[in-house]
């Protein structure tokens, strides 16, 4: 068989594979439904398995724990009084709202933006596929926004040094959705999870709290790790094989209407596509006043961490605990503030010099449009709310958690293996709920508790997720830029479809899976901690 044929025939497997999961997935409701379905299926459980003597004794409690029926009038009334507590008391959505208005006023201002073309114009071509990586990797600190610039700015790059864009397209896609959850800066992401662990932890420990920085000290190694997998994968098997395969040039239908409009067509980040596409790799290089601003903005950033390291230095500094340690005080437990207020201030001294931001009324407009783009979050965070609450009414979680690690430690399964297969778990599971935050929400209230009572941490547990979670975010069709790349490839080959970008990103996943997993154990079993303040295991 020879190239050309072989491709076309991976590609049919590859597509058939995904047609399936594709019909299979789309039978999944949206996430607000699937949450207010669970959210009635607690409370209908809760009534039945109330009549049964199910019951736990908790390690240091009296009494044993049993199920609480959550459709007698005393609870049905308390499901209505406190609906708009339980969403507002939501940990997840304070944090995330504040980190946001941060990152809006560096988004708005140009800068990430800015810093993604800086790196991805000026790299030479020897290190290009791994600055791509590495950039996709951090650049998620820009959320979505960085998805839809990133592989039409690869595919310039790859193509301005003779290489096939397609490739170009693949790599980016790859590097900003598999290193989602890893990036040598912390991002949105970071304090998400941390509130849902919370949440999920509480219930077995009231005052236990996950630091948005619990994983932080993995994860930037991590980002390094991931780009290198991803370079080793696309120079070493997809790159050989694309230019095997060819392209053909005139192919390419970047300019034209018809492309533009089905751009355009992809949901929610329209504007975001119109306003960041570039003609040509030149079009995408920094002027010198953007060169200056990032400068500028890069020095910001650097002095109020200094500031804010020096004030944290001080004894009894109000960022740190009543105790005097900087892991019990703000610097780390409130650390959500201090990120949003890095991003203004690096956001506000580059667009001062850049010339977009020209007045303080603009930082106000820049943070409600970042909100804006929260709006189908909040929307989501209320039925989990509501579900997490119930969920811990009725003590099920309780019930399901000390169960489950009994059962386990029965079986005298080592905790390693327990986490590999929540690693596992998510993979699988990630190829049909394709929201991190929902899946998370989902999974946490019953495998974080099940691992505290066999003395894993939830930290550890979150990273377990994370892990699983992005080396199948690249593989599933219901990721909602799988899409748009398919748009990306076919301006330069006009039948590239699903079996195209599957060749590429399939092997990714596997090996991203695969190599991260691996070093993670070793991480694991050497006993380093995976963020400050965070337990070894």
């Amino acid at each position: 068989m020879d190239t050309d044929e072989e491709a076309r025939s991976t590609g049919s497997r590859q597509g058939g594979v995904l047609d399936v999961i594709e019909r299979w997935g789309n039978r999944i409701p949206h996430p607000f439904w699937l949450f207010t379905g669970l959210a009635i299926l607690v409370a209908l459980l809760s009534a039945v398995l109330s009549q049964t003597p199910i019951s736990v004794q908790v390690p240091g409690e009296d009494a044993p724990v049993a199920i609480e029926n959550l459709l007698t009038v005393e609870n049905l009334r308390r499901m209505v009084v406190e609906s708009i507590s339980n969403f507002t008391g939501f940990p997840p959505l304070g944090i995330v709202l504040v980190v946001m208005l941060g990152v809006a006023v560096a988004e708005g201002s140009g800068m990430i933006m800015a810093a993604v073309r800086l790196v991805v114009t000026s790299v030479s071509g020897r290190w290009l596929t791994f600055a791509i990586a590495l950039t996709g990797i951090t650049g998620s600190i820009a959320s979505d926004a960085i998805t839809v610039i990133l592989p039409p700015l690869a595919a310039m790059a790859f193509l301005a040094v003779g290489r096939n864009p397609l490739v170009g397209i693949g790599l980016g896609f790859t590097a900003v959705s598999a290193g989602f959850n890893a990036s040598l800066i912390i991002n949105a992401t970071d304090p998400l999870l941390a509130g849902i662990s919370t949440t999920a932890a509480q219930l077995v420990e009231e005052d236990y709290v996950v630091s948005p920085l619990a994983n932080i000290y993995f994860t930037v190694v991590s980002s390094v790790l991931l780009a290198v997998i991803i370079t080793v994968v696309f120079e070493r098997w997809i790159s050989p094989r694309m230019e095997a395969e060819g392209w053909r040039s005139e192919d390419t239908r970047a300019g034209e209407d018809v492309e533009e409009d089905q751009a355009r067509q992809e949901p929610d980040e329209d504007d975001q596509a119109a306003d960041t596409e570039f003609e040509s790799l030149e079009d995408a290089e920094l002027d010198r006043t953007e060169k200056r601003a990032l400068k500028v903005g890069g020095l910001a950033a650097l002095a109020y961490l200094a500031v804010v390291a020096i004030i944290t230095a001080i004894p009894g500094s109000p960022l740190r605990g009543e105790d005097g340690a900087v892991l019990t005080g703000p610097a780390i437990l409130s650390v959500s503030i201090l990120i949003a207020g890095l991003f203004v201030v690096a956001g506000v001294a580059y667009g001062r010099v850049a010339g977009t931001i020209t007045s303080w009324a603009d930082l106000p407009t820049f943070m409600a449009k970042g909100m804006s783009d929260l709006a189908p979050v909040l929307v989501l965070f209320f039925a989990a709310a509501q579900f997490i609450a119930w969920f811990g009414w009725s003590n099920m979680g309780t019930v399901l958690a000390v169960s489950g690690a009994n059962a386990i430690e029965s079986l005298g399964v080592p905790p390693l293996v327990v986490i590999l297969l929540v690693v596992l778990m998510t993979y699988v599971l990630n190829l049909f709920i394709t929201s991190g935050s929902a899946q998370w929400t989902l999974m946490a209230p019953v495998i974080v508790p099940a691992l505290m009572l066999l003395g894993i941490a939830p930290e550890v547990a979150q990273m377990g997720f994370r892990i699983g979670d992005s080396a199948s975010n690249i593989i599933t069709p219901l990721n909602v830029y799988f899409a748009l790349m398919l748009t990306y490839l076919q301006r330069y080959k006009k039948d590239a479809g699903v079996g195209t970008l599957m060749a590429m990103t399939l092997p990714a996943s596997l090996a991203i899976l695969v190599g991260w997993v691996a070093f993670f154990v070793l991480w694991y079993a050497v006993g380093l901690p995976l963020g400050p303040g965070s337990p070894v295991r």
